[in-house]
């Protein structure tokens, strides 16, 4: 089994998505390009959704047009519908990724739809995404708790997994959206999911909530997933949850890994550096 740990790194757009106050592109530009030179593979840059729902991504499309790229990293934008996509397609991302819910009460209050409507609205992407050569990556939210339906079902999860797998996804990432989770019930999730795909296409997607987000982080290493996406300085949060506090911080994933002899690729310095500037943005 893999010694190496990826973090995807989803500060720019996860993290700072929901920021009261817009942060100028300079900024979001200049955040980016120190993340980039840090070792990352995946950096997740931009959402292309309306500005009225998420005014902090409205200048996704320029972001992607000011940022020193890197050949070696894929710079990724969340895509709703198939006029996000197209606008990511032309502003260039590297990939796309579509986002659905394990929770049918936390769908119909993300996306004012059920989930099967929500996969529904993702199969003309799906399709243009292949048809474009354009990876495409999923996201389930709410895999263990439910701001407004409390527990879900592992059985829930394994089934909106299997949806996206089904579509094309290349990667699904697994959300504990409130930061509740908890190993044992992390445990139980995955136990389900991994019967309907292999580790290996799976990620995990903890927020710190209740300050678990670490420990099931190791419940899901020993279940054989390596990628984690985290948001340096521990940006973000999740407007539809209530009470729900940001990312698990990217510093403090990589350094708990590499505790546990896991190798990242990452230079621990340049992601202290960019910690401090992802705090400084949301206090400008």
């Amino acid at each position: 089994m893999s010694n190496f740990v990826e973090i995807f790194e989803v500060g720019p757009r996860d993290g700072l998505q929901n920021e009261p106050e817009f942060i100028g592109t300079d900024r979001k530009v200049a955040l980016i390009n120190l993340l980039s030179s840090a070792g990352f593979k995946r950096i997740e840059v931009a959402s292309f959704v309306s500005p009225k729902w998420v005014p902090q991504m409205a200048d996704g499309a320029d972001v992607l047009a000011g940022i020193e790229r890197s050949a070696d990293i894929s710079y990724a934008a969340l895509t709703p519908n198939l006029r996000g996509y197209e606008a990511a397609k032309q502003a260039r991302a590297t990939e796309i990724a579509i986002f659905s819910s394990a929770s049918e009460g936390f769908s119909k209050a993300n996306l004012n739809a059920s989930i099967a409507e929500a996969l529904a609205r993702f199969e003309p992407i799906a399709k243009a995404a292949k048809s474009d050569g354009i990876p495409m990556r999923g996201y389930v939210s709410c895999v263990t708790d439910c701001p407004f339906e409390g527990l879900t079902a592992p059985s829930a999860v394994a089934s909106a997994v299997a949806a996206m797998r089904d579509m094309g996804c290349y990667e699904i990432s697994l959300g504990d959206t409130v930061g509740r989770g908890t190993p044992d019930r992390v445990d139980q999730m995955l136990s389900a999911v991994l019967e309907e795909a292999p580790a290996s296409k799976l990620a995990g997607h903890f927020h710190d909530t209740a300050g678990r987000a670490l420990e099931n982080i190791e419940v899901a290493l020993g279940h054989g997933l390596r990628v984690f996406d985290a948001a340096v300085g521990g940006l973000g949060g999740c407007p539809y949850a209530p009470g729900a506090s940001g990312n698990v911080a990217t510093e403090a994933v990589a350094a708990r890994v590499q505790d546990l002899g896991y190798e990242t690729g990452l230079d621990l310095e340049v992601i202290a550096e960019a910690a401090e500037l992802a705090r400084e943005m949301r206090h400008v």
